[in-house]
């Protein structure tokens, strides 16, 4: 987990403010502290790597709003939402919006570190995902046009002879365009390239 990973607790409440605090830096962990989400969304443009719990009844914009507006702003971030035992109902709703996880109150600090260092653990693997997708994306975006339709068809699982009679290129031609590719990929093998480009069009496509 990123030592500089920020910890952002957003709440109406001073007291619950300052007793997350104490336990969040007392576990060695950075945090940040904002009384709204009207606040947080103000102040902060870019989290980096993060967490942020929040209570999911504030005044103004709520825990359900709050992680809409993230999502808007396309900041996704692992979000925690506490609530009371009748907010449950509201708080399933937030998760369906996508917070990662609820805590009813109370709960036991040990749980509340818990949650806090998995979302951490999560949010830093959706940022190397993120960059690793645009490290792919960028290598894919050099390709020639011709290339890149020999790509997709290596990914469509079509051998060198069925390639070259399909664009209409001789074979010769198409182990060229295919080690071009393979360079400007950086893939050291054919599953490696079939590989990026699978993990591009999933999650693109999702």
């Amino acid at each position: 987990m990123s030592s500089g990973a920020i910890v952002y607790v957003v709440d109406d409440d001073l007291g619950v403010r300052k007793a997350l605090s104490f336990l969040l830096v007392s576990a060695g962990l950075n945090v940040r502290l904002y009384e709204s989400a009207t606040a947080f969304l103000r102040e902060v443009a870019d989290p980096g790597r993060c967490c942020i719990v929040t209570d999911v009844r504030m005044p103004g914009i709520d825990g359900l709003e709050f992680i809409q507006r993230l999502n808007e702003r396309g900041l996704n971030v692992p979000v925690i939402v506490m609530t009371g035992h009748a907010d449950i109902p509201l708080a399933v709703e937030a998760m369906k919006a996508g917070a990662i996880d609820f805590l009813e109150k109370p709960f036991r600090e040990d749980r509340f570190l818990e949650v806090v260092r998995f979302a951490l653990v999560c949010d830093e693997k959706s940022v190397r995902r993120s960059q690793e997708l645009l490290r792919t994306q960028a290598r894919l975006q050099s390709l020639t046009q011709r290339e890149r339709q020999v790509l997709d068809c290596l990914v469509a699982g079509k051998a060198n002879k069925v390639i070259a009679h399909e664009l209409n290129i001789s074979i010769r031609t198409v182990e060229i365009h295919r080690s071009n590719v393979m360079a400007k990929m950086e893939a050291r093998s054919l599953s490696e390239l079939i590989r990026m480009a699978l993990f591009i069009e999933a999650t693109v496509g999702n």
